[in-house]
């Protein structure tokens, strides 16, 4: 197999939850590879500074301010995208929340809504938006972002059920879609160095718990994703769909 295999030379790819932790690292890593990136999240600014990373790298590069959990944003950015490169290459559905910590028998209606909106629901539809825009190019590659917690039940009740269907939903993604030659995979980091899990990280107690439980003893950075994410965007893996790669340092073992 040759390296020219893992290229994303000539590829379009449209990563949400792209202003930082593992979007902005994939959008980079993606443009080191030889991507043109389109990132979208909730805040402009914030993304913005990851189009100029990426532009200093010398690949093209746009924002849009998009709410995954809104199909009027999910239309508006599948349109705006399409129009400035012209096809959609590869997804990256990297976007979530988890804006609560309460236990299964504590959480709330509207907390569910939010999560799901957005971990589950938005995911499925810009995947839909965009796998459309997929079969009419003859193909591309979406890579989901699931969590060690869709595998094992652990602290977020709930996150942990909307992680858990991101990867059901993949599967069936993959297996419908594979005939309009679009592969779907998923990735399932265990617990990161990240804006996002720092309520996490920054806890003593939890941090300790992941740490015991983490065949490597620690956990991960965001751009440790990077490489398994850049495997799924490329050649070298075009005869895998449908799967599920932990990327957890062997906290799901």
């Amino acid at each position: 197999m040759s390296l020219s295999q893992f290229s994303l030379d000539g590829k379009v790819a449209l990563i949400t939850g792209g202003s930082r932790g593992i979007g902005r690292a994939a959008a980079l890593g993606f443009a080191e590879a030889g991507a043109d990136v389109a990132v979208a999240s909730r805040k402009l600014p914030d993304l913005e500074k990851v189009v100029g990373e990426i532009r200093a790298l010398g690949r093209k590069s746009m924002a849009v301010a998009a709410h995954i959990g809104r199909m009027e944003d999910i239309n508006n950015l599948v349109s705006r995208v399409k129009e400035e490169f012209g096809r959609i290459d590869i997804l990256v559905n990297n976007a979530g929340s988890n804006p609560v910590m309460d236990s299964a028998l504590d959480i709330e209606d509207r907390a569910w809504d939010t999560i799901m909106n957005l971990n589950l629901k938005g995911l499925f539809f810009l995947s839909q938006a965009v796998a459309r825009v997929m079969k009419e190019q003859g193909g591309g590659r979406i890579i989901n972002v699931s969590s060690v917690a869709g595998i094992r039940a652990g602290t977020l009740p709930v996150y942990s059920i909307s992680k858990a269907g991101v990867i059901m939903a993949t599967k069936v993604m993959a297996q419908e879609w594979a005939k309009y030659n679009i592969r779907v995979n998923v990735i399932a980091p265990g617990l990161l160095r990240t804006r996002f899990s720092e309520a996490l990280w920054n806890n003593p107690e939890i941090l300790k718990g992941a740490v015991s439980s983490t065949a490597m003893g620690r956990i991960g950075e965001p751009e440790e994703m990077v490489g398994t994410m850049i495997y799924l965007a490329s050649d070298a893996s075009n005869y895998v769909t449908g799967a599920v790669i932990s990327v957890d340092g062997g906290q799901a073992i």
